[in-house]
């Protein structure tokens, strides 16, 4: 099973997740196999997933090969992936899921989250996967969504369900009718955006959460349009002061010191890489502790600088 050190333990199910964990967000196809290999390699048993990334295949064939070579059973590992926003219809949630199984290669998922708060109009796989942010709103409730969702745990097919991307308001309302409470929301959180008010409501509901983007900009740099300058007009969080004399104290990079920040507040983190030194050193985080008065510092850096925001690319200011 997976283990227990370093880990939360969802409320849900009792499951434990891993505090580190590998993210598969822009992970190139050609690439996804090995990066999931090598991670599982190195160490890491969470990986973090959604249909969206168009690579669920690949990270499948990674998990196999590494089954395969012994190096970890599939109850050693934790799997997260992500109901995409056309598939939101209670009659499009099972399908949706079980082609992401069937990709996976594998027969249950360990968390499986709504990818953003958002219905559009269903797209037949075999017309365009992913589906991506295309077409018209499409008139189903959040309701409907997560009694469909409930139903894949009473069917084996999910350990725990989730949610990403959801605001306060939209998590208080879910609690007065959720079956299943959410195990886990995932969100974009950084020194940058630290939304300490919705950390502290998901800590009394006593629901884990998951921070994605840890580093900050890095991953919206390469994107066109405003979505992409947002990120590259802003300075680097790996080279800001506060982090650097940190970092520098510690010595420990940057990046450490981002992810050692969040865990040790009690949030997991997902970062990506391509690159076998950056896996091993985002891993590494677990033998030093930052004092309180360095947390704070870091945690003064915060913008409410959000970069994944769909207020930009899709004009639906969700956040707002």
């Amino acid at each position: 099973m997976v283990s227990t050190k370093n880990a939360l333990i969802l409320k849900s199910s009792g499951n434990p997740m891993p505090f580190v964990g590998l993210g598969l967000w822009q992970v190139p196809k050609d690439k996804a196999a090995d990066v999931v290999f090598n991670g599982l390699q190195i160490g890491y048993r969470l990986l973090d997933n959604a249909s969206d990334y168009g690579n669920e295949k690949e990270v499948g064939d990674g998990i196999k090969k590494a089954i395969e070579h012994g190096i970890v059973k599939r109850e050693d590992i934790f799997v997260t992936s992500k109901l995409w926003n056309t598939n939101h219809k209670r009659e499009h949630v099972r399908p949706a899921l079980e082609r992401t199984l069937k990709d996976l290669g594998l027969d249950y998922l360990d968390l499986y989250l709504i990818h953003f708060p958002v219905s559009l109009e269903y797209v037949d796989p075999s017309v365009r996967y992913p589906a991506g942010w295309f077409g018209s709103d499409e008139n189903v409730t959040a309701r409907e969504t997560w009694e469909a969702m409930e139903e894949l745990v009473d069917a084996g097919l999910v350990k725990n369900i989730g949610l990403s991307n959801f605001s306060a308001a939209l998590i208080y309302d879910l609690l007065k009718y959720a079956r299943i409470r959410p195990a886990v929301l995932q969100i974009e959180h950084h020194p940058y955006l630290t939304q300490e008010n919705l950390i502290k409501y998901m800590k009394s509901q006593e629901i884990a959460v998951t921070a994605y983007s840890s580093l900050g900009t890095l991953s919206f740099q390469e994107f066109d349009g405003e979505y992409g300058q947002r990120a590259l007009r802003t300075p680097s969080l790996l080279k800001q002061d506060i982090v650097l004399e940190v970092a520098a104290s510690h010595k420990r990079t940057p990046a450490q010191v981002l992810l050692r920040w969040s865990v040790q507040r009690g949030i997991a983190v997902i970062p990506k890489s391509n690159k076998h030194e950056r896996l091993v050193e985002n891993m590494n985080i677990f033998d030093f502790s930052l004092t309180e008065e360095e947390l704070r510092r870091i945690s003064s850096l915060d913008r409410r600088l959000r970069f994944n925001d769909p207020a930009v690319f899709a004009d639906l200011p969700i956040f707002d």
